[in-house]
């Protein structure tokens, strides 16, 4: 009887005595909230990302109502925002008193920039564009949207520390905002990070994130405990450090996958626009009508096989009961992140998959979609 392969899980962990060894470190400092090792990290995250500042808070949730916060959003203002996403993007506009508008995404799966001005109103405070999957939007046309209507932008990047857009990193267009959750490319369990050109922006978030304290009990805003600790920054700070070969690894698997899956009837692969630097989060494909399969009778299939497999996103955010009736939630046809919704398949790509890995991945898929 032949030997079945383990699984190939669709995201893993990757720490090591690197992390370990700061861990310990902070440990036996005493210094457990936020101090030194948060200050370390927050400086290396905006050089990374091309800032001048960088603001590192609790999660990537926060990130995003601490951003619209600093920003000034308030009852009656509305956000535009792309319907394909995690549903945190939605439930942080709602937090910090926004409307949200839905725009269309293009294939690229992310924000449209041809939808979002005939949603543009005396009432739009924010646009959102979502970084999906590893991929940045398309900036420039989205920028030069906002800077006509006078509009301020909040990039998430939740999925996309160290991509890249024309040369700019992401968060470095708008107020960008980025998750450390425990799948991201890296990762302190929850986390997450805010960056800004702005001083008067980083200022406010600062006292955001620590009670609106500028120093102990000088209170100048209300403000909340968004705060990092130095055991979580120890951990992000050894995976920053070797976020290259992170990157290249998640590169280099999504390229061979690409290559062995092309071709295959009723499968699109992601595109990779040339002005763009991929991270690859997710590798996410398409099964579209044309396929013998669709993409739920793949899942299986994959599965079966021990390849993992998810769906991110099965349903438009606001394509739950609880949005559908709320009042802050408008609702807008979007046709193609409808149909997108329906297709989209992503398969392993993390620096732990293999080689051989990659060809049981397209092995799987091929023999699961042959005519």
């Amino acid at each position: 009887m032949a030997q079945q392969l383990p699984p190939i899980p669709i995201s893993n962990v990757d720490v090591g005595q690197e992390e370990i060894d700061g861990v310990t470190e902070v440990l036996r400092s005493g210094m457990l909230a936020q101090g030194p090792r948060v200050a370390e990290l927050e400086a290396a995250f905006a050089e990374l990302h091309g800032v001048a500042h960088a603001v590192a808070v609790n999660n990537g949730t926060t990130a995003l109502v601490a951003a619209m916060q600093a920003l000034d959003v308030r009852p009656g203002d509305e956000v535009i925002v792309p319907p394909f996403s995690f549903i945190a993007t939605l439930n942080a506009i709602l937090e910090a008193g926004g409307r949200a508008r839905f725009a269309d995404i293009g294939p690229d799966y992310n924000l449209d920039p041809a939808a979002i001005e005939p949603l543009v109103n005396e009432r739009t405070k924010v646009i959102l564009p979502v970084h999906l999957y590893g991929l940045m939007a398309d900036m420039a046309p989205i920028m030069e949207v906002a800077f006509r209507h006078g509009v301020a932008v909040v990039e998430d990047a939740a999925q996309s520390v160290g991509a890249t857009c024309g040369g700019r990193a992401a968060g470095s267009f708008g107020v960008g905002t980025f998750s450390l959750y425990g799948t991201k490319n890296v990762t302190c369990g929850e986390g997450g990070m805010i960056t800004t050109g702005d001083a008067a922006i980083a200022d406010r978030l600062r006292l955001l994130r620590n009670q609106g304290m500028r120093a102990r009990y000088q209170y100048e805003i209300a403000g909340h405990n968004y705060r990092l600790t130095d055991l979580q920054a120890a951990i992000v700070l050894p995976q920053l450090r070797r976020l290259k070969t992170i990157k290249e690894a998640r590169q280099a698997n999504a390229a061979a996958l690409s290559a062995g899956l092309a071709g295959v009837p009723g499968l699109l692969v992601p595109p990779v626009p040339a002005d763009r630097e991929h991270v690859w989060h997710q590798y996410t494909v398409r099964v579209t009508p044309d396929a013998v399969l669709d993409r739920d009778a793949l899942s299986a299939r994959l599965t079966e096989a021990g390849v993992g497999n998810g769906f991110y996103y099965p349903r438009l955010m606001h394509d739950y009961d609880c949005y559908r009736d709320h009042p802050l939630v408008a609702q807008h046809s979007t046709p193609f992140a409808a149909q997108v919704a329906g297709e989209v398949i992503s398969l392993p790509v993390h620096p732990g998959v293999s080689a051989s890995d990659v060809d049981r991945i397209v092995e799987a898929v091929r023999t699961a979609l042959a005519a």
